[in-house]
């Protein structure tokens, strides 16, 4: 071995760390003008790189190396703060605590003792999730949650509103079903033979962000589809009471088509991505691991918030492309559409001027005058309604009536002959479905909407009458 030759022994005997930048270091000291000199000179040049990476970071050689410890310092700086959580929560505005199991609240009082936290409220359909519980709503000081946005990124409610009297769900029952069944397709599995395009899949993140390009075909693929689980496309009837000049719709009952589903498995991809990243970056305690974060000023607190706004406009498509071929099929043009996020991340301005990341996992966006949808269940009314911008709930409200049972307790405390029983009391077709997701797994959504008069005001009603579903035919 050469007098001037470097090895990793000898760069992590100067202070150097295992990882890519001895790589790095080891390849740019072997190139023109450094390979010629001596070892001595060389170690020396290192040492001063580790020691004072910023003066070298513009440099056109020794930069690449200069990044990477900038880059490594960082994360080991955010890895310190994350071990030390607040000795105490901060205080939070709980809604309908009456209704909210302790496992959710418990997740909650963790969430608050993140030295990152800014403000937090818990909605009245909240339930234990992972990290941040369903109906968790978190203020961080520029910093994202993956688990706080959620694995289905950009899961959203849309509602058509169709010029079309409330009585063709039983004049053309048969028709509407089978329209239902032509135009949507649920779980990982099916998808259309011929998907639509659309411009959300010519976006430049696919190219931009290496991780993403492997995502753009099975995006390309699901474009129009809706997940498995709680996800759903009805038909229903919507009912105001009054008038209601921004909806510009009169009084009265029309015929209504409501969906709701995500990003599908482009989102749950991305937060499986930057979760196991996030985690790596900053190491929380077991009790608040799945609480990890990333700084929006690293490149990969950058990426996901590109990424997740990119599932969140993904998931929108989906929901207008379900809307646009029941339309065609119907022969009309929707006179009002509604429409809204959960589990997202926003950037918004709290009342004392600062700017915080607001995460909304199962919640609502209920900022001044804005409008949103929150369903029921299948046997029950979903809400129109227009956001109050309480700030103590940091503008939000809930997403829906929260779970009563968890999955499992359902299938265990139900039958399916209690389901069809009750889902004729209700007149109500559900078509696919399961034991999870029967109606009675659900609160009671009038307590839900008792317990959020602050935070939203009700414009009108959506009702249930044909609901589809993952799986074909009967729930199991």
């Amino acid at each position: 071995m050469s007098k001037t030759t470097i090895t990793g022994k000898d760069l992590l005997k100067i202070g150097y760390t295992q990882g890519r930048v001895v790589g790095f270091a080891m390849r740019v000291i072997t190139q023109k003008p450094y390979k010629a000199q001596t070892k001595t000179h060389k170690l020396q040049l290192l040492a001063d790189i580790l020691k004072n990476p910023e003066t070298y970071r513009a440099h056109p050689q020794l930069g690449i190396i200069a990044a990477e410890l900038l880059q490594v310092q960082e994360a080991a700086k955010i890895a310190e703060q994350a071990l030390k959580l607040l000795d105490k929560p901060l205080p939070f505005t709980i809604y309908g605590q009456e209704y909210i199991e302790p496992g959710a609240l418990d997740q909650m009082y963790i969430a608050m003792k993140l030295p990152i936290t800014a403000g937090g409220a818990l909605m009245p359909d909240a339930h234990q999730g992972y990290g941040l519980p369903i109906g968790g709503v978190l203020a961080t000081h520029n910093a994202v949650i993956p688990y706080g946005v959620g694995v289905d990124i950009g899961c959203r409610m849309c509602l058509s509103v169709f010029p079309l009297p409330a009585g063709i769900l039983t004049a053309q029952h048969k028709k509407m079903e089978q329209m239902l069944l032509n135009n949507t397709r649920f779980g990982g599995i099916e998808v259309f033979e011929r998907p639509m395009d659309d411009a959300v899949l010519e976006r430049t993140e696919f190219t931009d962000i290496p991780f993403l390009r492997t995502l753009k075909d099975i995006a390309r693929k699901q474009i129009g589809t809706s997940g498995g689980g709680n996800h759903f496309v009805e038909f229903g009837i919507v009912t105001l009471e009054q008038p209601d000049e921004e909806l510009n719709l009169p009084s009265g009952s029309y015929l209504a088509l409501l969906s709701h589903s995500g990003s599908r498995a482009l989102g749950a991809k991305i937060a499986a991505h930057y979760t196991k990243i996030a985690k790596s970056q900053c190491q929380l305690p077991k009790i608040a691991e799945n609480l990890a974060w990333l700084d929006l000023n690293t490149q990969a607190g950058q990426e996901y918030w590109l990424a997740m706004t990119l599932a969140g406009d993904y998931a929108s498509a989906c929901h207008h492309h379900i809307h646009r071929r029941i339309a065609k099929n119907l022969g009309e043009k929707p006179i009002a559409m509604v429409e809204n996020h959960h589990n997202f991340a926003w950037k918004e301005t709290l009342p004392d001027g600062s700017t915080v990341i607001i995460h909304r996992k199962g919640a609502t966006p209920a900022n001044q005058g804005a409008l949103g949808i929150i369903p029921g269940s299948m046997t029950a009314p979903g809400f129109i309604v227009r956001g109050k911008g309480n700030a103590d709930a940091l503008f939000s409200a809930s997403h829906g009536a929260g779970r009563l049972y968890s999955r499992n307790q359902a299938k265990q405390n139900l039958t399916l002959s209690q389901v069809k029983k009750h889902l004729k009391q209700h007149e109500v077709t559900l078509i696919g479905g399961g034991l999870d997701e029967a109606p009675m797994a659900y609160k009671d959504i009038h307590r839900v909407m008792n317990a959020q008069t602050d935070l939203v005001s009700i414009i009108g009603t959506f009702l249930p009458k044909i609901v589809r579903m993952a799986g074909n035919g009967e729930p199991e």
